[in-house]
């Protein structure tokens, strides 16, 4: 059997279809919102959230994704906080119309991707801002990316992501977390669980794996939450310490979680980060009210 690579695995259909569905969502609730109205990210309005998601001239992500695919993957991931201060910068004054113009640009290009590259592009490794994993995983991590900033762009007065978005951007997290895991050959893996039903991932020599699980039963190493509070705790959106106290989310196995560690010090900005980080302290001070907590869990 080859090495597995998560949703790649799937199939491009169904990566195409959670990530242009995530994409159309954004735009629609970016066509509903006051782009000069700041929002919870500290300086930056409804416009700096939907600029730095767009394509310009000078912002051509998807393109240099695939061209980083093409010529296998080497070299420096980019500094994530710097390319946004640049692209926010460069098009803070931009109008509304550039501005929805841009995220179409970048949906297109997504969709052009998926519909016209070969196939083998898929599984080839990429320098992204989370390190160097298949391409089609940067891919569906948009979906990630758009739940996230969907949920920012309630505080700018839009209709809160779908449930759907929702549970393809913990489909994108499970994916890009599991591979890299897998990149750094880390056994051990992760259920992202909510009372719809939720996402794992298993990762071990032999690649990763990425499944959808149904409501119910939890085992085995997972973090447990409505997909929002997920999504926000895995994002560094809230500080997810209080929410375990007041039991809205639950750890489970926080042993297991600890054996993925290693991919937090590896890439202190890889999103779910301040889960395993608060999985990390917990165990560091077991004997205290959040030891307690999760043992509950």
């Amino acid at each position: 059997m080859g090495r597995h690579q998560g949703m790649a695995d799937a199939g491009r259909d169904e990566v195409a279809d959670r990530v242009l569905s995530a994409w159309d969502a954004f735009i629609d609730r970016a066509e509903t919102v006051d782009l000069t109205r700041p929002s919870r990210l500290s300086g930056w309005r409804a416009q700096e959230i939907c600029v730095h998601l767009g394509c310009w001239d000078d912002h051509t992500a998807m393109a240099d994704l695939i061209a980083s695919a093409r010529a296998g993957g080497t070299g420096t991931p980019p500094d994530v906080d710097a390319v946004n201060a640049r692209v926010t910068s460069a098009h803070r004054d931009a109008t509304r119309d550039e501005v929805l113009v841009a995220l179409r640009r970048n949906r297109e290009a997504t969709a052009r991707y998926l519909a016209e590259e070969p196939a083998e592009l898929d599984t080839a490794l990429t320098v992204s801002v989370v390190g160097r994993i298949p391409l089609l995983s940067v891919v569906l991590g948009q979906a990630y990316e758009l739940a996230v900033h969907g949920l920012d762009l309630v505080s700018c007065g839009a209709a809160p992501p779908s449930a759907d978005v929702l549970q393809s951007g913990l489909a994108a997290l499970a994916d890009v977390t599991g591979g890299l895991a897998a990149s750094m050959d880390i056994t051990g893996g992760v259920t992202l669980a909510t009372p719809e039903g939720g996402w794992a991932f298993d990762s071990d020599g032999g690649g990763w794996t990425v499944r959808q699980v149904p409501p119910g039963r939890v085992d085995g190493p997972a973090v447990e939450a409505p997909a929002d509070l997920l999504l926000e705790a895995a994002s560094g959106r809230i500080n997810p310490v209080p929410a375990v106290a007041r039991r809205r989310l639950k750890v489970h196995d926080v042993g297991g979680l600890l054996a993925l560690a290693p991919i937090v010090q590896a890439v202190p900005g890889i999103p779910g980060g301040p889960i395993l980080q608060l999985a990390a302290r917990t165990v560091g001070g077991a004997g205290g009210m959040l030891g307690r907590l999760f043992r509950k869990g």
